[in-house]
């Protein structure tokens, strides 16, 4: 098991943690703040440091075989640790950071677009999510006058917990179809954008709207009959 510190603070860029199990070049540690691939973001990247200043670089953060272990993927130097060994867990804050702005954005474009969502991506330069929708409902220009508008209200985005059975009578919380919230361990964390959104996410996400930054809606194309893909980007 992996304390998920990324669970309770999104900000927190290192922690001091033990290897607890290596697995070719994948490190399990007992605590980490490296968020792994899920849900459509990507798994962090950044180092880990010994007490001997040994670094080495993490080219990617998988989910283990079991619930809550976090994997940390080598780029090389695996064989220099070894069960007990006590690193510093740094994550690359720049990307991380990008990947919760668009994480963010990902949200009040789930509630300027009214319809179902069918699945959605982010990476370091742009995001999008696919909707069930006809493809002449959804026009740039007023959503991204409607996501801009979202942002600079500055809102505050809060986590919280609902339980299994209350998230079982409220189906209508899941937006997208694709990927449902895990279950079986009493609650479930939500994401909740008072006014504009309320959803089961696991991802890292801002404190508020305003910390995304203006955005633009850079296509707007057909992906099949019930996929219609909105990709956005930040202004700048």
């Amino acid at each position: 098991m992996t304390d998920l510190l990324f669970r309770n603070d999104a900000y927190a860029r290192l922690c001091e943690a033990r290897v607890t199990r290596i697995d070719g070049q994948k490190v399990l540690l007992d605590r980490t703040v490296f968020y792994p691939a899920g849900g459509g973001q990507p798994g962090d990247t950044g180092e880990l440091v010994t007490t001997e200043d040994l670094r080495l670089r993490v080219i990617d953060t998988i989910k283990g075989a079991a619930s809550d272990e976090v994997m940390h993927v080598l780029a090389e130097g695996a064989e220099h640790l070894a069960p007990g060994t006590i690193v510093t867990a740094a994550i690359d804050w720049g990307r991380r950071h990008r990947l919760m702005r668009f994480h963010t954005a990902l949200h009040l474009l789930c509630a300027v677009v009214d319809a179902p969502v069918t699945g959605g991506r982010m990476a370091e330069d742009k995001a999008h999510l696919d909707f069930d929708i006809e493809m002449e409902k959804l026009v740039a220009a007023e959503i991204e006058e409607r996501l801009n508008a979202l942002v600079a209200a500055d809102t505050p985005v809060e986590t919280g917990q609902i339980s299994d059975e209350e998230l079982d009578a409220n189906p209508g919380l899941v937006k997208t179809m694709s990927v449902q919230p895990p279950r079986g361990q009493g609650s479930v964390r939500t994401i909740h954008i008072p006014g504009v959104d309320l959803q089961p996410c696991g991802g890292t996400h801002l404190a508020r709207t305003g910390e995304i930054g203006p955005l633009r809606v850079v296509r707007i194309r057909s992906e099949g009959k019930r996929n219609k893909r909105v990709t956005i980007a930040f202004a700048e």
